[in-house]
């Protein structure tokens, strides 16, 4: 399966421009660093809330993906569900593919 999404991300870790975990992402969010916050589908409900409610408090946007857990973790090469995207080219190019994946499938990411 050839998805854009997430050979667009590994390669965005192999680069170094993201924090992968609930605790690097926060990290990254409170030191302004982070551009935009993506959770797998399948995140526990607990953690999405407070990682939300941290990343609406320093105007992060938060979006779900249609990835799960396993899918997320297999393209970055480590176990996660969240990641936070800190460089500016590589969250504009992944807020592109979430666009035009919306927009073929319909209205949820």
């Amino acid at each position: 399966m050839n998805d854009r999404l997430l050979s667009l991300l590994g390669i965005c870790r192999r680069a170094g421009k993201m924090a992968i975990g609930f605790d690097p992402a926060v990290d990254s969010i409170e030191t302004d660093k982070t551009k935009l916050v993506l959770a797998a589908s399948d995140i526990s409900a607990n953690t999405a809330k407070k990682l939300k409610a941290v990343a609406d408090a320093h105007k992060v946007d938060f979006i779900f993906i249609k990835r799960t857990k396993d899918e997320l973790s297999f393209s970055l090469g480590k176990t996660c569900a969240l990641v936070a995207i800190t460089d500016h080219g590589f969250e504009k190019k992944i807020r592109e593919l979430i666009l035009a994946e919306c927009n073929e499938g319909g209205n949820s990411l």
